[in-house]
């Protein structure tokens, strides 16, 4: 979703200063394959919890298409890993393709994932070598991402990303997003609904926002307070801090204490927010609670928090994803968990991770389906699924509707890890009344095949 890229969106400047150099130190150039063109390790199961059948190594019938051969399917993976040093879509591509290719892969057709490394600013490069070469792009993800789509769509890819951040990209045409909200809805609704209706609801009108001073964060600040007024809240504070980093939060914590906010909206790197945190708590102030946002899920935060989090509350709306503290109950979680530990073992499963996990199902059981596979088929199968969960990594997501999905899912950081929060799941995991809020402002559009000169009629 769009705050897990915050990190890098914020500008490379505010992730240089953060120093934010997390899960991996692995540097893939682009066009490198994550994988081994064939990689078999031995024989596997070709379900992936509820999803029968996902790879198979039979049924292949000749087709005229890009980055189709007789034995293989060739996709890109966006990733912003040159600059950030998150490997997590890399390691996510690795890790379904050698188990799909070991089950026999797509109708026997071996999947290769190609490395598409933006570096963060050179999205459209990598988009293009992709238009050049790939049949889709698939489990991956830009900061920046909006920067490639109308090359995309002029060269007819889709898309099957794990997460899509900037306006442009978010709904974007020849795009199957297996999560997420519609261009111009608030996805966090159920989330802020009950953090300021239930949870706190003497916060509601006491809100305040924190952003990196970068275009795409000051849109989201925005768009932030529209819903919370929205939702019957107000944001009574907010601030920027620089591009540059911030040496010493204190200020922004005294300000913080000064307006009395009792619930606030950080937009910005997780490394940044812990330091704020460790301010608040020099100064014995507690917020009734902190979005800490799912870019902060992880034990980085934790421990970069450390001690503040006893005082701390801080919490995050995984969006219908099934956490991985409830692997013990959810099959696919720990599936997704047994399969990191046999294919890249000593890899952190990062809730991108996840989320790509669910892209890729979605593209292997939508490229299964086609009798002859094609851009289209693919295409087509996948906005066809009308519940999809990944095989119970999810709650069910409507790729056909226009309004957002009822789902989602609360976790807190606490001093012994990040746990489920209280926040009354009525359907499983999950908790199924979030309202529909449409933002109010015009905050832009996703970008159309129309806007390039092209239809789905074009679509091959």
């Amino acid at each position: 979703m769009r705050r897990t890229l915050i990190g890098a969106v914020t500008t490379a400047a505010v992730l240089l200063a953060a120093g934010c150099s997390t899960r991996s130190d692995d540097d893939a150039g682009p066009g490198r394959a994550a994988t081994p063109a064939v990689s078999h390790s031995g024989p596997a199961s070709s379900d992936f919890g509820t999803l029968k059948n996902v790879c198979g190594p039979d049924g292949a019938k000749p087709t005229n298409v890009q980055g189709v051969s007789a034995n293989k399917i060739q996709v890109g993976v966006l990733t912003d890993m040159g600059f950030t040093k998150n490997s997590e879509f890399v390691d996510a591509a690795k890790v379904f393709t050698s188990w799909c290719n070991d089950a026999g892969g797509i109708n026997g057709r071996d999947i290769v994932p190609v490395t598409r490394d933006t570096k963060l600013m050179e999205v459209r490069q990598r988009v293009l070598e992709a238009c050049k070469a790939d049949f889709a792009l698939v489990g991956g993800g830009a900061g920046l991402d909006s920067l490639g789509v109308r090359d995309r769509l002029k060269c007819l890819l889709p898309a099957f990303p794990a997460q899509s951040s900037q306006i442009g990209a978010v709904g974007s045409d020849l795009q199957a997003n297996a999560s997420g909200a519609p261009p111009g809805y608030f996805q966090y609704a159920g989330f802020y609904t009950w953090l300021m209706k239930e949870k706190y609801p003497a916060s509601a009108q006491k809100v305040g926002t924190i952003a990196g001073d970068a275009p795409v964060t000051k849109v989201m600040a925005a768009e932030y307070k529209d819903a919370v007024g929205g939702l019957g809240g107000k944001v009574s504070y907010s601030d920027l801090y620089p591009a540059s980093g911030v040496s010493d939060w204190t200020p922004y914590a005294q300000a913080i204490k000064k307006n009395g906010v009792k619930g606030l909206v950080f937009l910005g790197d997780y490394v940044s927010l812990s330091k704020l945190e460790q301010a608040l708590t020099n100064i014995g102030y507690t917020p009734d609670w902190i979005d800490a946002n799912s870019n902060a899920y992880g034990p980085a935060f934790l421990q970069l928090a450390g001690p503040a989090l006893a005082q701390q509350h801080n919490y995050a709306d995984l969006f219908g994803t099934v956490p991985l503290e409830n692997a013990d109950h959810s099959p696919a979680t720990q599936q997704v968990i047994d399969l990191f530990k046999r294919y890249a073992p000593g890899k952190q499963v990062t809730y991108p991770a996840l989320r790509a996990f669910s892209a890729w199902l979605l593209f292997a059981t939508a490229a299964r389906d086609c009798a002859t596979l094609t851009r289209k088929c693919a295409y087509d199968n996948a906005m066809k699924n009308t519940s999809w969960t990944a095989g119970g990594l999810q709650a069910p997501f409507d790729l056909t509707s226009k309004v957002p999905a009822k789902c989602y899912l609360v976790v807190e950081a606490t001093a012994k890890g990040w746990k489920e929060a209280d926040f009354k799941p009525d359907d499983g995991d999950f908790r199924c009344d979030a309202p529909a809020y449409k933002y109010k402002g015009d905050y832009g559009e996703p970008v159309t095949l129309a806007d390039v000169g092209e239809s789905m009629a074009d679509v091959t």
